[in-house]
């Protein structure tokens, strides 16, 4: 299985490459930079492995949440290449990708991802690691408040850009069952690409016409007992 990722949208900028079960990566914290910067990174990791977008099995990019221009990026680097090459693309969520790097670094098997959505919102969504390692959703993901979060019962860690902005707040609101936050999780190329094989084996890939962001709205949150 080879599959090329890219994620764009907050301000890391990657591109990874799955080969049977292998993954490299570029990856860099350069805002404002990402138009620049993907194209050379893509060139350089398939020039690395000796492929061409025709000799890969399918393509994967964060389709948000995050920020606009950056979503739009890798929606477009990946619909340009997918027109290209004649490939299947797998859309993986941003708050997906951020569980998913965390899981493979960290014990826990439970996470609280919060992005920072600005505008006095966040992005917000609970991941479970499932038996297979991979970041499973719990309920829906959701822009809200802060104070509106839906979460289920269990007990979890707080990753994500919103946990700098919006820690005490989400502390309260989760309570006991907050194990603790941690800062500096950005969604990865590596994660899109883990999630994106995943997806292409269990038939979520779609054609490039299809693959789309994802911008969510107007979707108020509460704790799944108090619904």
């Amino acid at each position: 299985m080879k599959l090329l990722a890219v994620e764009t949208s907050t301000e890391a900028c990657s591109v990874a490459l799955h080969i049977d079960g292998e993954v490299a990566e570029r990856f860099q914290i350069a805002p404002r930079e990402h138009t620049k910067l993907i194209l050379p990174m893509i060139d350089s990791l398939m020039a690395d492995a000796g492929l061409k977008p025709q000799q890969l099995d399918a393509l994967a990019f964060s389709r948000g949440p995050g920020s606009f221009t950056g979503v739009r990026i890798s929606t477009g680097v990946i619909q340009g290449i997918a027109f290209g090459a004649d490939l299947p693309v797998v859309p993986v969520s941003t708050l997906a990708a951020i569980a998913q790097h965390y899981f493979k670094m960290a014990e826990s098997d439970y996470a609280f991802t919060a992005m920072d959505a600005r505008m006095g919102e966040i992005f917000w969504g609970v991941y479970q690691k499932n038996q297979q390692g991979f970041a499973q959703l719990l309920g829906d993901e959701a822009v809200t408040l802060a104070e509106n979060i839906i979460f289920p019962d269990g007990l979890g860690k707080g990753i994500g850009s919103a946990w700098g902005v919006y820690q005490q707040v989400l502390s309260n609101r989760l309570g006991d069952c907050l194990t603790g936050f941690e800062l500096g999780h950005l969604p990865r190329a590596s994660a899109i690409a883990d999630l994106g094989v995943l997806g292409f084996e269990q038939g979520k890939a779609v054609d490039v016409e299809k693959a789309m962001p994802v911008y969510l709205r107007d979707k108020v949150a509460k704790k799944e007992s108090e619904r």
